[in-house]
């Protein structure tokens, strides 16, 4: 009855069979290695943003450049702020006792001895940046010669929540913390990170330090997961076809052997029944006169 399955056209059918079903496993088990990959760097990451804060601030040269291990981690510099370039930062979220609140970040640039200047988030204030009444409360920057402590970051890109990248800000405004956004801004050279401090002046509220890009839960961790689900979905829909093709094609061979032939038998009823409505009214009985012409 499954002699079909040695026949050529059958023969391609199982060896696609054969190869998509470990594929497609092989594929889902990648992706949920991926997704278990990405938990165990975000408890990293925790961990590591727990030892940041207890540890001893380093030098912000022997910390760069940022990675997944000294994001987070505390790092000081001295230089003189550039009181000329003080910029807001609006659209930023911050959340608070009674829940999220709109505002924006106070970014104010560290020129250090190197001679590169290192964004350094002062705080965050709730309100609007394009209001003057919200932004009067923005405190000046210290004076003369500073030494500053605070978590390193990595430079924003258009990814990064709270961004906003087409541009069109009005001037002391700045969309992304980033090298590549300040090189137009100011005349020297910019470290491609930034520090967000953690004890800010009055009345400007700390930023939490953000996770390193890639070792959080975010959509590309669930983006993993569900792709898993499908890869196992489309494993178990190449078994169901298997076997729904092998069933269908086993009925039909069982059919062939006791002389049930669908196609005929369906073309045999339909010749019947034209028969009988085509003959219906033509028949001519033996005592039925047929009129001469005239």
């Amino acid at each position: 009855m499954y002699r079909f399955l040695l026949t050529p056209r059958w023969w391609g059918i199982n060896v696609f069979a054969v190869l998509a079903i470990p594929f497609c496993i092989f594929m889902g088990s990648w992706q949920l290695s991926r997704f278990d990959d990405r938990v165990a760097s975000h408890h990293q990451q925790e961990n590591r943003s727990a030892d940041a804060k207890a540890a001893a601030p380093r030098p912000l040269e022997s910390l760069l450049p940022v990675d997944q291990v000294t994001s987070g981690r505390q790092a000081s510099a001295r230089g003189r702020y550039d009181t000329g370039h003080q910029l807001l930062v609006p659209g930023r979220i911050l959340q608070g006792k009674h829940g999220d609140q709109q505002g924006f970040y106070v970014l104010t640039l560290l020129r250090t001895d190197s001679g590169k200047a290192l964004p350094v988030v002062r705080g965050w204030l709730p309100g609007d940046a394009n209001a003057k009444a919200d932004t009067a409360k923005v405190p000046a920057p210290p004076k003369g010669e500073v030494t500053v402590t605070g978590a390193l970051q990595a430079s924003e890109n258009e990814g990064t929540s709270g961004v906003q990248a087409g541009g069109g800000l009005p001037k002391g405004q700045l969309g992304m913390i980033s090298a590549a956004s300040l090189v137009n801004i100011v005349p020297y050279g910019i470290y491609d990170a930034w520090i967000t401090l953690a004890d800010p002046p009055a009345p400007l509220h700390a930023v939490p330090p953000a996770a390193a890009e890639g070792s959080g839960l975010d959509m590309k961790a669930f983006q993993n997961l569900g792709y898993t689900g499908e890869w196992f979905v489309f494993a178990g829909f190449v078994v169901f076809m298997w076997f729904r093709l092998v069933r269908r094609e086993a009925e039909a061979a069982k059919d062939a052997a006791l002389g049930i032939l669908p196609e005929e038998s369906h073309r045999a009823v339909a010749g019947g029944s034209e028969s009988e409505s085509g003959g219906g009214g033509g028949d001519v009985t033996a005592g039925d006169e047929v009129p001469a012409g005239r």
